[in-house]
């Protein structure tokens, strides 16, 4: 049979249902700090809600917990590893000049 006259056929490939990151019983607050803590990259910064798989209402009610985290210092602004290493590199005192 010629290929472009062999119907087309879907995939048999089966897929493995994957378990929701915030079950229903979880309550979505800035002193959750299990919770909060998946969410967010070592270097502390706010994972999208593609790499959570979280819907829309749970990536805000998320983000706005961590940011209230952060303001009352619950959760580091930044990590101590990004800050020893902005510490070692070496700044120019001169001024700056334009290239033209």
């Amino acid at each position: 049979m010629d290929k472009s006259k062999q119907p087309f056929r879907k995939s048999k490939r089966s897929f493995r249902r994957r378990f929701p990151p915030i079950e229903s019983g979880d309550q979505i607050d800035y002193r959750n700090m299990s919770l909060i803590s998946r969410f967010i990259s070592e270097q502390g910064k706010i994972l999208s809600r593609r790499v959570n798989r979280l819907t829309l209402k749970q990536q805000r009610l998320i983000t706005i917990a961590i940011k209230q985290a952060r303001i009352l210092s619950l959760l580091p602004l930044n990590n101590e590893k990004q800050f020893e290493r902005a510490e070692s590199i070496p700044r120019t005192a001169g001024p700056r000049t334009r290239n033209k």
